[in-house]
C-alpha cells in the first residue's frame, strides 16, 4: 500500500495548468486523428514523473469518457462504422486484459524503473515504425499530386476483402465490402495490447483499419474512438482493481481534452485527408526524441549500464521535458492552422459561389 501511495506526485498550481494543456493537446489531436492522444499524454504525465505504469492506467480511465464524446460527434458527420468499432473493440478488450496482466508483471518483478523502461522502449520503437510510415506514405500521396481524391484500397486491402470464408463474412459500410472477423480479431487484439502496454491503442487500430481492411482515413481515425471507449473502459477497471489509477490526473487531463476533441473533431470536416497522415506522423516522430532520451535514465536505474551522474540525468531529463512541449505546441499549431486554412478557403469558396449566383 505504501509503495501505491508514494507513487503519486504533488499537484500546485503549475503541474495541474500543464496536465490541463497536455490534456487539451491530447484531445485536439485525438479528434483530428481519432487516435486517443495517448502517444501524447502518456509521455506527457511521464515527464513530471509519473511512473509509467499510472500514467497507462490513468490515461486509460481520462479516454473512455473522452472517446465516447468525440465518436458522437464525428457519428454526426457521418463518419463513425458503429459495427466495425464493435467488432474490433470486442477482441481489443481481451488484448487490453492480456496486456495489462503483463505489465502488472513486470512492475512486480523490475519496480517503477522496470515499468518505465518497458513503456519508453515500447513507445520508441512503436512511434518509429508507425510514424515513419504514415509520413512516408503521407508524402507520397502530396508528391502524386492526389491530395483531394478519394483513397483506394491498397493491394493487402484487396485481397483481404476478396477472401470468402462461409460463415465469418461481415459487411461493412466503411470498407464497402464483406470480410472475414478472422481478420478482424487478431487486429482488435493487437490493437488493444497496445493500448495496456504504452495506453495507445490507435497506432495499431487506425493504420490497420486503413491499409490492412481498407477503410478511408477520415472513418477509420473516427471508429478507433469507438474501439477507444470500449478498451478504456473494460481497461481502466482492471487497471484501478490494483490501485493503479490516479484518479486526479484522469480528471484535470479529461478537462482539457474534452475541449480540445471538440476543436479536434471540427477540424476534420475542413482538412484534406492526407494532413491527418502528416499530424500523426510529425507528433509521433517527435515524442520519439522525448522518451528516447529517457531510456539511459532507467537503464541506469536497473544498473543495466554505468550509473549516469546526477548532471546527466537532470539534462536528459529537462531535454526530454522540452522536446515534450514542443510536440505539444507544434501538434496544436499545426491542427489549428489547417482548421483555419479549411475554414477560411471554405468561406471564399461560398462567398464566390454566392457572387456568381447574384449574377445569374
Amino acid at each position: 500500500m505504501h509503495d501505491i501511495a508514494t507513487s503519486f506526485i504533488n499537484l500546485d498550481a503549475i503541474t495541474i495548468a500543464y496536465l490541463f494543456g497536455v490534456g487539451f493537446v491530447g484531445g485536439l489531436v485525438s479528434g483530428f486523428i481519432g487516435s486517443g492522444g495517448a502517444f501524447v499524454l502518456t509521455p506527457g504525465m511521464m515527464s513530471l514523473g509519473v511512473p509509467g505504469l499510472m500514467a497507462v492506467a490513468s490515461n486509460m480511465c481520462h479516454k473512455f469518457p473522452k472517446a465516447l464524446v468525440g465518436s458522437m460527434k464525428r457519428f454526426k458527420y457521418g463518419q463513425v462504422d458503429v459495427k466495425l468499432g464493435i467488432v474490433l473493440g470486442v477482441s481489443a478488450e481481451a488484448g487490453v486484459l492480456y496486456g495489462a496482466g503483463i505489465q502488472q508483471k513486470i512492475k512486480a518483478a523490475f519496480g517503477d524503473a522496470g515499468s518505465n523502461l518497458y513503456v519508453s522502449v515500447a513507445f520508441v520503437v512503436i512511434l518509429a515504425t508507425v510514424g515513419g510510415f504514415v509520413l512516408y506514405d503521407a508524402w507520397k500521396t502530396y508528391k502524386s499530386g492526389n491530395t483531394n481524391t478519394e483513397e483506394k484500397a491498397g493491394k493487402l486491402a484487396r485481397w483481404i476483402q476478396s477472401v470468402n470464408i462461409p460463415g465469418t463474412m461481415v459487411y461493412f459500410k466503411s470498407i464497402n465490402a464483406r470480410v472475414s472477423i478472422l481478420f478482424t480479431i487478431p487486429l482488435g487484439f493487437a490493437t488493444g495490447m497496445m493500448a495496456a502496454t504504452i495506453a495507445v491503442g490507435g497506432f495499431v487500430g487506425v493504420p490497420a483499419m486503413i491499409y490492412v481492411l481498407g477503410a478511408p482515413s477520415l472513418m477509420a481515425s473516427a471508429t478507433e474512438l469507438v474501439i477507444a471507449f470500449v478498451m478504456g473502459l473494460g481497461g481502466s477497471f482492471k487497471y484501478a482493481l490494483s490501485g493503479m489509477v490516479d484518479i486526479r490526473l484522469a480528471m484535470i487531463i479529461l478537462a482539457g481534452s474534452l475541449f480540445g476533441i471538440q476543436l479536434g473533431a471540427i477540424g476534420t470536416t475542413y482538412v484534406k485527408t492526407f494532413m491527418i497522415k502528416v499530424v500523426m506522423g510529425v507528433i509521433m516522430v517527435i515524442v520519439l526524441f522525448s522518451r528516447g532520451l529517457m531510456v539511459p535514465v532507467y537503464l541506469s536505474q536497473l544498473q543495466l549500464i554505468d550509473t549516469l551522474g546526477e548532471g546527466t540525468v537532470n539534462l536528459l531529463k529537462t531535454s526530454s521535458f522540452a522536446i515534450m512541449i514542443f510536440a505539444l505546441l507544434l501538434g496544436a499549431f499545426i491542427v489549428l492552422r489547417a482548421m483555419w486554412q479549411g475554414r477560411r478557403a471554405e468561406r471564399l469558396q461560398h462567398a464566390a459561389g454566392a457572387l456568381e449566383h447574384g449574377e445569374v
